[in-house]
């Protein structure tokens, strides 16, 4: 009679793994942000290019890159605009604002308004800290706790797609149709996010007034003070910040990274880049299923530990340069691809950890110094690096980045009394 029982008792199916993509909201969400990403990763290189092209100087073609790279620094003060105001609003007018400011590259006629492309650049720049800002705050309210990861996890292999296939595509337009249609394809970009926010319904968390007393500038220092309040939280986003901070010295040394390496060209850095997009795009598509099997705090851990390997790598491949151009590229591809595979779960492990512990209304303060931790030490860095290669062999500086990113990765490996009881075990 119990065998016959057990025989015909249903079988339970698995439960599915919690996933973002059955909410129409986040997939929207999502749709706008393929098309940001992909105008934005083609524009940004295209207008190095056109200023190259109106100017003849690298200097002033590679300018465009540090217009990008300021607004990092007044991250804080969007995330707190993002913090007390309601989001999607919010997210509506800076995409539509920001295609407004794309399309006045159209004036751009010749090298005397060279300014008017560094001016956009700095104007779209600071509209992505405001975008990412208020977007956190936004997924925060849309997803519970077990989302989250798998949201990141997208999103990160969203952007990493993006910077493989839009560069290129964006070259190709630039020599097919000249810049106008990359400003074109820009726009419409930012103008379907704005058009996918004003279709999506959730319930937002209240903007919260500032407490009696409290300065603004206390109040705009929150988000910094939440990253180091909790223990595990600090230590991710110190190690973080050191590990990704030292990669700025490993991107002062592509080129002769390149040419000793691969014993090829500055063109070589094309292919490169796009083996480390494709590791990128396979790490963040994994990186929810492992933090779901090993938490936030291993799977930063194993992503450091991938990134410094890849740069141990690079240095082992100028150290002892490979006789065959196989071998070379072989080598070159093993540190793109471990260097793109280990950055996801770095970003998933720690973006996921913040927005857990954060409170709604704290995500784009918190979201905003995450950024500024990461972004400003690499910009720091690699202008060191760059001044350095004067005077120090690059090798040096590769191997002083390996053995960083190598000690952030240890450090987060010894934090494991840090984890909760159930995820104590590694």
């Amino acid at each position: 009679m119990t065998g016959t029982a057990a025989a015909t008792a249903p079988v339970a199916s698995a439960p599915r793994p919690p996933s973002p993509m059955r909410r129409p909201a986040y997939r929207r969400l999502m749709v706008g942000w393929v098309a940001t990403n992909l105008g934005d990763s083609a524009l940004y290189l295209v207008l190095a290019i056109w200023v190259k092209e109106l100017t003849g100087s690298d200097a002033a073609g590679a300018l465009v890159f540090l217009f990008i790279g300021l607004p990092a620094l007044l991250a804080p003060f969007a995330g707190q605009l993002a913090d007390r105001v309601h989001r999607r609003p919010l997210l509506i007018a800076t995409n539509l604002g920001t295609a407004a400011v794309v399309l006045t590259l159209l004036l751009v006629q010749g090298a005397q308004h060279v300014w008017l492309i560094y001016a956009a650049t700095f104007g779209y720049g600071l509209a992505a800290y405001l975008t990412a800002a208020a977007q956190s705050g936004l997924l925060r309210d849309l997803l519970p706790d077990e989302e989250l990861a798998g949201a990141n996890g997208i999103f990160t292999s969203i952007d990493n797609g993006c910077r493989i296939v839009s560069p290129a595509l964006g070259a190709a337009l630039y020599v097919a149709a000249g810049p106008w249609a990359v400003i074109a394809l820009a726009t419409a970009g930012f103008l379907v996010m704005a058009v996918m926010m004003s279709t999506i319904r959730l319930q937002e968390s209240e903007p919260q007034p500032r407490l009696e007393g409290e300065t603004y500038w206390h109040e705009l220092s929150a988000g910094f003070r939440a990253l180091l309040a909790d223990p595990l939280l600090r230590l991710l986003t110190i190690a973080v910040a050191a590990g990704f901070g030292l990669t700025g010295l490993l991107n002062a040394t592509i080129f002769p990274l390149v040419e000793h390496g691969l014993q090829e060209g500055p063109a070589a850095l094309g292919p490169a880049q796009a083996i480390q997009g494709v590791g990128a795009l396979a790490g963040g598509l994994c990186a929810a299923w492992m933090l779901r099997r090993i938490g936030e705090r291993r799977l930063v851990g194993w992503g450091l530990a991938l990134l410094g390997l890849g740069t141990l790598t690079a240095w082992a491949l100028v150290q002892w340069p490979l006789a065959e151009a196989w071998m070379r590229w072989a080598g070159l591809g093993a540190v793109q691809g471990l260097i793109g595979f280990g950055v996801p779960w770095v970003i998933v492990g720690v973006v996921t950890l913040r927005m857990r512990l954060t409170p709604p209304r704290l995500q784009g303060r918190t979201s905003a110094a995450l950024n500024v931790s990461i972004n400003v030490p690499q910009m720091l860095l690699l202008a060191l690096g760059s001044a350095l290669l004067v005077v120090v062999d690059f090798r040096w500086l590769i191997l002083v980045a390996a053995v960083g990113v190598l000690l952030a990765a240890a450090a987060v490996w010894a934090g494991r009394r840090l984890d909760a009881p159930a995820a104590a075990s590694d």
